[in-house]
């Protein structure tokens, strides 16, 4: 049996996804809000646990904004966007913890650089955390059959 081929998403969705990402973080840097920042923990979650067809930002992509941009001329790996969407949920669930427990300051970090990481990806397609699962990958040991 051969292995299921890896899945993969049009890139512009993680972009659009960045894109309403750093706008909530940027309210949750404004309003100090942790219930603001548990919610896009929540967001991260379901991308990293349930995959990005089921991630809140991706059906907002493919049911509103795709079909209005055309097919995708570009693709790549899930595997990477889900890392990094587990590096997200990691980053905002500290801030989001840092802000209800009363740190403001680790909330205000832990948001702040999840805020880069969004921002980046959204205006360059950077991803921090799709880079950062590509170095671990080639750090992991290769296996020998």
């Amino acid at each position: 049996m051969s292995p299921s081929p890896a899945r993969t998403v049009d890139v512009r969705g993680p972009r659009f996804a960045a894109w309403v990402t750093s706008a909530v973080l940027a309210v949750v840097l404004l309003t100090a809000s942790g219930w603001l920042a548990a919610a896009q923990a929540v967001v991260f979650a379901v991308g990293a646990a349930a995959g990005l067809r089921s991630a809140p930002y991706a059906v907002l992509f493919r049911t509103l904004v795709a079909p209005r941009l055309g097919p995708a001329r570009e693709r790549e790996p899930e595997a990477p966007v889900r890392f990094a969407q587990f590096v997200g949920f990691a980053s905002t669930a500290v801030g989001a913890a840092g802000y209800l427990l009363g740190v403001p300051v680790l909330g205000a970090l832990a948001t702040g650089l999840a805020l880069v990481a969004a921002l980046l990806n959204a205006a360059t397609g950077l991803c921090l955390g799709c880079e950062l699962y590509l170095t671990v990958r080639r750090a992991r040991p290769v296996r020998t059959a």
